[in-house]
């Protein structure tokens, strides 16, 4: 890495910031293990100037999407399931499932489906979807409120309800952003007969020591969790009705009040609470291909799996209308995250088979196990499609990189 060029990155995080793009954010770099670069600038709370710290919490929404599918996948290799098993094998609601027709405008315009497989699930081909998506089945889950937020626990009593409601397609024809992993948080909990919180905490965090990870705020921490602003007039999620406001840091959610701090749901999906440097045990463990210094917590064979692509091409040809993530041209998709295809397709430098994903508050992380490259961004503003900060950031740290 050249330094000087490394220091482009502090100067693009405090350009963030000081055209209020951000509050603020973090940025942690490995390579080979070893950091090469940590730099936070800004603050974590505007209301009262407190800084953007590297023990800093922050809401990793979609990235605990990764972190559920590792735990499915733990299961796996303990022979509990194979990944073409049907969803109703585990939740019996998803039995007699109904699909959409194609092209249908009301939500009971329906046809008979098989049930969605744990394969289907992980790499969003199931026929799910969220509320914020273009759609008939997203509208209905928008009137239900089917959104998996800290306060709307229970879990299982969100997926009994998202069960009464059709897929938006016949499972493995199309891909959809969706709450599929929230299931599947479900599903860990049917087959490990606990709670997901309970089952990450024992057999991720606490082994990988994330003692800052969890589907809350931790009790006396509360003064390091970050405030979450959006740009957006109204809700910060309600992509389909987005409109820009007079306030580009317009606060939305922040410590006192906030739902994380008493967390009833486990999501699976968006749940989770967290540090960059808990963040980077999790990532540097995928990099290891399943290791960390005390054992593995997948196995090799298995983590390689999970960071290869799924489907049958690139995201873009399965036909998706949804928000995602990440870009869908040139990108496939693992278990539970992107896996780069081609770099000139997705028009953003880095190497194929880069395994990565963000949450919707414009957080980020990626693995580059060619160059041995682990990078973790924290932020909080909702929503991610706000701002190209995520290509942006990858062209800055490839262009940090001699070989």
């Amino acid at each position: 890495m050249i330094s000087e060029r490394l220091n482009r990155i502090r100067s693009w995080q405090q350009r963030y910031v000081a055209e209020r793009k951000y509050a603020g954010s973090a940025l942690l770099i490995r390579r080979g293990g070893e950091e090469i670069y940590f730099g936070a600038e800004g603050l974590r709370n505007i209301e009262e100037n407190l800084p953007f710290t590297r023990d800093t919490l922050v809401r990793l929404y979609s990235m605990t999407k990764p972190v559920t599918s590792v735990a499915i996948l733990m299961l796996l290799e303990r022979g509990l399931f194979h990944l073409d098993a049907p969803l109703s094998d585990f939740l019996p609601e998803f039995k007699n499932m109904r699909a959409l027709v194609p092209g249908a405008t009301t939500i009971d315009q329906t046809e008979a489906c098989p049930p969605p497989t744990l394969h289907q699930l992980l790499t969003h081909t199931s026929g799910l979807s969220y509320p914020f998506n273009p759609g008939v089945l997203p509208e209905a889950m928008a009137a239900e409120d089917l959104l998996f937020k800290p306060d709307h626990g229970p879990l299982s009593a969100m997926v009994t309800r998202l069960a009464e409601l059709p897929l938006a397609f016949q499972p493995g024809t199309r891909w959809e952003y969706s709450v599929a992993t929230d299931v599947l948080g479900r599903v860990v909990e049917v087959v490990a007969g606990r709670p997901l919180g309970a089952f990450l905490a024992s057999e991720i965090f606490e082994p990988l020591g994330m003692a800052d990870t969890g589907f809350r705020v931790p009790d006396g921490a509360e003064n390091r969790f970050a405030s979450l602003y959006t740009p957006l007039e109204g809700d910060a999620m309600a992509l389909n009705s987005a409109e820009t406001g007079s306030d580009s840091l317009r606060l939305t959610d922040r410590c006192g009040n906030s739902p994380f701090e008493q967390a009833a749901m486990h999501s699976g999906g968006g749940g989770l609470v967290g540090t960059i440097d808990d963040y980077m045990k999790f990532a540097e463990m995928l990099r290891r291909r399943g290791s960390y210094d005390g054992g593995f917590i997948i196995s090799p064979q298995i983590a390689d799996i999970m960071m290869q692509n799924h489907l049958d091409g690139d995201i873009a040809s399965m036909g998706p209308s949804s928000f995602a993530e990440q870009p869908m041209e040139g990108m496939g998709f693992g278990l539970g995250g992107a896996v780069v295809l081609n770099p000139a397709r997705a028009r953003c430098p880095g190497s194929v088979g880069d395994f990565s994903w963000g949450g919707i508050a414009s957080t980020f992380f990626w693995i580059d196990r060619q160059l041995d490259l682990t990078v973790v961004f924290l932020t909080q503003l909702a929503p991610s499609s706000s701002y190209p900060s995520r290509p942006e950031l990858k062209a800055l740290v490839h262009g940090a990189m001699t070989a």
